[in-house]
Parts: structure tokens; C-alpha cells; sequence
């Protein structure tokens, strides 16, 4: 095992992280923020526990995942509650890399054979607290999972000889000796637990102290050296900073190779702050960080290319991008797909919110859920008629309908073109 993984994870228990799986003291009512202040403060992964004991606290749970996955651009494993072919269902598609299933329950191993068949063992993983229950049935283990949650009680050493799946270690321990004892274990993909999951825990700092202990942890690695690149007569290179998801410029800065050292390390742009003339930590006093996706470099090797997931604003103006105002230029139609979509979106979205009299999109959700059903399925159909048409025009004219009517569903259930294109990005 080459890199190791921080895995914080959250116990949800009544819409609210506890602390254990034996001690229901509430560290957060809001397991969302919860989720987004680990990956923002360096988590690699993200374990989710539902604890729930009926079908009504498991949905509310699946709801929090759903709302989890769209806050975090780290994967997630979930599970707890799975009792049936339909809790894998919805559990990824609340955007769970893998579906996490317990073995110490009956009937898991039949339920884990029929979700790996029908949605590929890569997409499953296992929990296990017995070593016994490893031991048993590794050979099904093997076959239908590619990940295994371990209960630290367990003989790792043991663990490992017995079978080569990846696993992490979730461990009540709070000493940090134990935890890197655990990450030098040959077999162990990562670790989570209450260690990990401190709320102050500060990922970066840790995997320093792991790599001083000769562990080699998931982190950012650059292929070309600072001395590599054309500087200009400062010892600077330029850095254009784009958003990861919608290729948005942001910002342009520059960085000395301290700053480039120091951004590769920490994962979060650093710059160099040509007026201060010191090292500029991005988001450092307003809170609006910027964490590396990839960095490339142009063809002459002077400019850097950072996409970024962007907190909050770019600008010290307050605004999402630096680059706001228009000094040139003629009247052109740009229009990206995507962002048509997510324009009438929200714009559906503020009909529902703020009513308009006489609003057609209005009138649909007032008729409610069976309506705006029933306007889709008329449209699927126009679009079946046109399609019988040789001009392509009446096509496109009932896609628009059925587009629109779909995304008025859409809303109305609560769900954005982002879960949709990430959907389809995972499949």
C-alpha cells in the first residue's frame, strides 16, 4: 500500500452528529457543515454512519448524504441501515463512491453478492469487527468488495496475511503513537475514528507528521521542479486561477518557489505577495480558500494553470472573480449549455419561492407533484410524435418543453443539475 488516507467520519443519529457509536453525545446539529469543514480542512475521504433504526430516520439520513455530496469534492462511503437491495440504491445515489455494508448482520453476504453483481463490487465495501467473519468468508469478500472497514480491535497483522483488499482502520484511540502504528501497517489503506475526526484536526499538519515517520500519505506531488520553469525578472511565475467545475477565471497572482513548495505540500494555493513581499496563504485571513485540483504549466513553461475549488469569493471586492468589469467588446452570443440550464433552474426556483400572479410555472406547483408528472409525460411523448417528423425543428421545439417541465420536477424534488452531471461524470 503506496499512500495512506485521513478518513474522518460522522455518525449520524436524529439528523445530528454524535460523538461514538456507544456515546450519542451531539458534536454537531449540523452534519452538512460538519462534512464541508473536513474537506475543507484537508480530509482525503469521508466515511458516513447512519445509526438509525427505522425507515423513516434511515431517509432523513440518505437526505443528509445527498446534501453532504454536493458540499464535498471528496469521495464518501456510507452505510449503516442496509437491510435491503433498495438501502444500496439509494445510498449511491446520494453520491456514495461505495456503499457500506455491515457483515455481523444476517443476511449481508447474500446482499452483498446481488449489489456487487448489480452495481459492480467497486462500488461496494464491508465493515468487520470479527475476525472470525473475515476468516469464514473471505473468499466471498474477495469477490464482491473492494474496500474493508475495519473495527480497530482487530489484528491487523493477522488481517493482512489473510487477504490483499485494501481496508481502514476506525479506531475509538485518541493517541496519535496508535494511530501512526495503524498507518505503518502494510495492509491499511487508511484511517478514521475519533482521532481523525476532531473538529480542529488539521489534516495537512498530520500527514507532516506522518511523513517524519517515514509514511507516505495521499498529498500532492509535482512531477517538474520550481527550477524547471521560465521566471520573470522577479523569480516569479504568473499563476491563472480557474474554478475546477465551471472553468471560470478567477484570479491571476504569482508565486516564488517557497510558494509553489509551500502549495504543494499543503494542497491550498500559496502565493507571493509582490506588495507585502512575503508569502501569501490564499483565504488565510478571510476564510476564502482556494485547494488545488491540478496544476499544469503552458508550453514555454512560464505561466502556471491552477484549478481550484474556490471558497466563497475570489476578489477582495467580495466578488466570485477579479475579473468583473468589462472595458471592451461587441454584443455576442455566448451561451454555455450548462449554464442555460441552471439559469432557467433558478429561475424556477425563485417562482417557487417568490410567486409571480399569472406564472405558468407557478400554476404547476399549486397543482402539485401529479400535474407537473403528468405535464412530463405528455411532453416525452410530443417528443416521440416529433421525432417521427423529418424535420428536426418540431424536435427541438418539444425537447425545450419537455426540458423545462422536467426541470420544474426537478425542483420540486429537490434535486440540481449539479447531482445530475455528477451522476452521469460517475457512471
Amino acid at each position: 500500500m503506496s499512500y495512506k488516507r485521513l478518513t474522518p467520519c460522522i455518525l449520524i443519529d436524529g439528523a445530528k452528529a454524535v460523538r461514538w457509536f456507544d456515546d450519542k453525545t451531539v458534536i454537531s446539529d449540523d452534519v452538512v457543515s460538519l462534512a464541508k469543514h473536513y474537506g475543507e480542512r484537508g480530509a482525503d475521504e469521508l466515511i458516513v454512519f447512519d445509526l438509525s433504526n427505522s425507515d423513516e430516520n434511515h431517509e432523513e439520513a440518505i437526505d443528509l448524504m445527498k446534501k453532504i455530496n454536493r458540499v464535498i469534492s471528496i469521495p464518501m462511503v456510507a452505510g449503516g441501515n442496509i437491510r435491503r437491495q433498495e438501502d444500496v440504491k439509494k445510498i449511491l445515489y446520494a453520491g456514495a463512491k461505495r456503499a457500506l455494508l455491515n457483515l455481523s448482520k444476517p443476511g449481508t453476504l447474500k446482499l452483498l453478492e446481488e449489489a456487487a453483481l448489480r452495481y459492480g463490487k467497486e462500488r461496494i465495501a464491508v465493515s468487520l469487527n470479527d475476525f472470525d467473519a473475515l476468516f469464514k468468508h473471505q473468499h466471498q469478500i474477495e469477490k464482491y468488495c473492494t474496500e474493508m472497514i475495519f473495527m480497530h480491535r482487530l489484528d491487523l497483522n493477522s488481517v493482512v496475511n489473510i487477504t490483499e483488499i485494501p481496508c481502514v482502520v476506525v479506531t475509538d484511540t485518541m493517541e496519535q503513537k496508535e494511530i501512526l502504528k495503524i498507518l505503518k501497517s502494510d495492509g491499511v489503506k487508511g484511517v478514521s475514528g475519533l482521532f481523525i475526526s476532531q473538529k480542529d484536526m488539521d489534516f495537512d499538519a498530520f500527514k507532516n507528521v506522518c511523513l517524519e515517520e517515514g509514511i507516505r500519505m495521499t498529498s500532492f506531488e509535482s512531477i517538474m521542479d520550481f527550477a524547471e520553469f521560465k521566471l520573470n525578472s522577479e523569480g516569479l511565475i504568473p499563476v491563472i486561477v480557474q474554478d475546477y467545475k465551471t472553468n471560470e477565471v478567477l484570479m491571476m497572482a504569482y508565486m516564488n518557489e517557497d510558494a509553489f513548495e509551500h502549495t504543494i505540500k499543503t494542497g491550498k494555493m500559496t502565493y507571493y505577495s509582490r506588495s507585502r513581499q512575503e508569502r501569501w496563504i490564499k483565504g488565510e485571513t478571510s476564510g476564502h480558500f482556494q485547494y488545488v485540483k491540478m496544476l499544469t504549466v503552458d508550453c514555454d513553461k512560464d505561466t502556471l494553470l491552477a484549478k481550484v475549488e474556490q471558497i466563497g469569493a475570489a476578489c477582495h471586492t467580495g466578488n466570485r472573480t477579479c475579473f468583473f468589469q468589462s472595458i471592451a467588446g461587441n454584443d455576442f452570443d455566448a451561451k454555455n449549455p450548462l449554464q442555460v440550464f441552471e439559469s432557467v433552474y433558478k429561475t424556477i426556483v425563485d417562482r417557487k419561492q417568490n410567486p409571480k400572479e399569472g406564472s405558468y410555472t407557478n400554476y404547476l406547483f399549486e397543482k402539485g407533484i401529479d400535474k407537473i408528472l403528468k405535464k412530463v409525460g405528455e411532453e416525452a411523448t410530443e417528443i416521440i410524435i416529433a421525432s417521427k417528423n423529418p424535420n428536426p425543428e418540431e424536435i427541438k421545439y418539444e425537447v425545450s418543453d419537455f426540458m423545462y417541465h422536467l426541470m420544474v420536477l426537478m425542483v420540486e424534488r429537490g434535486i440540481t443539475w449539479e447531482d445530475i452531471t455528477k451522476e452521469l461524470s460517475d457512471r
